[in-house]
């Protein structure tokens, strides 16, 4: 009889998780606390776009849905930094041929669920709100939805229930349960950037746009239909935040003053700005993220992190791919299974976490810093003169599967390198081997 296996959250990673698990034939349980965003058709439109990368397309790949995916996505090669006067100023993210994806959440989770529907051993449930958790029975109690509370029982539970989980506020109550929430004094609203008359594209396609402003930006990432999905990034409180702009009015004076050359591209500006709500950015560090042998916790349920490094739903499909390949070492035995799992990810989520928020003040206050834009060309130079000696940080993160850690731990090296070369003013003797011989030792 094959085991029971009991998913809390059908999101992104839960239904990707529930895939991995029926190919590997246990029997799963998928609840979900929202209606089913296949009929709720208005779940799969407006939602914010997501950066699809290497890490999450390799997860996808195993699925057999990587290709798929891609052909409704659109492939951005660089960022598009707007000044306030207008003019354009484009840095590419990597090598010729890199690009991250965007891609629509809404579309994509609507996938994972018609492909989860395909396996028997599979049984989704919607509208069921998890109100508590009895891990050592193995069994969870849900909201149903008529209002009645129902249990059901399996041999363990994976808890993909987002960064305010039922599942985790349940391990917070036993003991030795470290947990650490914390929110940037910036929070976001979702803006729209329509197409054309005739369905194009106002701005260039293969890009994301970005409007740097110091402590707040704008940032817009395109959509198959010709419009763009924009994300206006601003502090709570002070002279320019969220409270400061209180009427129709301020809207369109702030956004005069600040995006000059996004507002005649944003006909529908005020009526989203006050329709669409202020949201917050939350960032959750917590360990342990298993129970035993008996609960699990994946996404951002062990890991919420800013969304500035484009990597949440990556990092939270290489949690499936990391648990798929557990299961593959220990077979049966979960308390290996688990333990493995969370000393393999915890370390590479904290540190995808501290590069996003570090990549929150780059895009924000550095991208259209002289200083900063000089070392990134270098940076991009020795990428393509030793791809064998040299990655960035960028690239490790986002078109590689290596180590997030690593990841952090290289860019740090890397700094060191570009800014000894700008001190040195030897820039120009960069495309000598001999030079550059003399310096690699600093990124051992």
């Amino acid at each position: 009889m094959a085991e029971k296996i009991n998913i809390v959250g059908g999101g992104l990673s839960g239904t990707l998780m529930a895939i991995y698990l029926a190919k590997r034939g246990f029997d799963i349980n998928l609840f979900e606390r929202r209606p089913d965003m296949r009929k709720n058709k208005m779940s799969a439109g407006r939602s914010i776009n997501l950066a699809l990368s290497t890490r999450g397309l390799h997860a996808l790949e195993k699925v057999g849905l990587d290709q798929e995916i891609l052909a409704d996505a659109i492939p951005m090669t660089g960022r598009m930094m707007h000044s306030k006067t207008g003019e354009l100023n484009y840095q590419p993210y990597g090598k010729d041929g890199q690009a991250i994806n965007s891609v629509s959440r809404g579309r994509l989770n609507i996938r994972l669920l018609e492909l989860a529907d395909e396996f028997e051993n599979i049984t989704l449930h919607f509208n069921t709100k998890c109100v508590d958790l009895n891990v050592e029975a193995g069994s969870a109690t849900f909201e149903m939805e008529d209002g009645s509370n129902q249990s059901f029982t399996a041999d363990r539970i994976i808890g993909t229930d987002g960064a305010f989980a039922a599942t985790r506020a349940r391990m917070q109550m036993g003991d030795r349960f470290d947990y650490h929430q914390f929110y940037l004094q910036v929070g976001y609203k979702e803006l729209e950037i329509p197409a054309g008359a005739m369905g194009e594209f106002k701005m260039e396609k293969n890009a994301l746009h970005i409007w740097p402003r110091g402590a707040f930006m704008m940032i817009a990432l395109p959509n198959p239909s010709g419009d763009f999905t924009c994300t206006l990034f601003v502090p709570f409180e002070g002279e320019k935040s969220f409270n400061a702009i209180e009427t129709r009015e301020d809207v369109e004076k702030f956004f005069a003053e600040e995006f000059p050359d996004a507002l005649p591209m944003m006909p529908t500006l005020l009526d989203d700005y006050f329709k669409n709500p202020t949201a917050s950015l939350v960032t959750v560090r917590c360990y342990p993220w298993v129970k035993k042998d008996k609960l699990a916790l994946m996404g951002d349920a062990a890991h919420a992190i800013v969304p500035f490094y484009g990597q949440g739903m990556n990092c939270s499909f290489e949690d499936v791919v990391v648990m798929d390949e557990c299961i593959e070492k220990y077979g049966s035995d979960w308390n290996k299974i688990f333990d493995e799992y969370q000393k393999l990810r915890k370390p590479n989520a904290d540190a995808i976490s501290q590069l996003a928020i570090q990549n929150y003040t780059e895009m924000a206050e550095k991208v259209g810093d002289q200083h900063f834009m000089h070392k990134k060309h270098i940076e991009h130079d020795l990428s393509n003169l030793y791809p064998d000696k040299f990655k960035s940080q960028y690239e490790l993160t986002t078109f590689s599967l290596s180590p997030y850690k690593y990841a952090l731990d290289q860019g740090v090296k890397n700094d060191q390198l570009l800014e000894k070369i700008i001190a040195d003013k030897t820039e120009d003797r960069i495309n000598d081997p001999e030079y550059m011989a003399g310096l690699w030792h600093l990124l051992a």
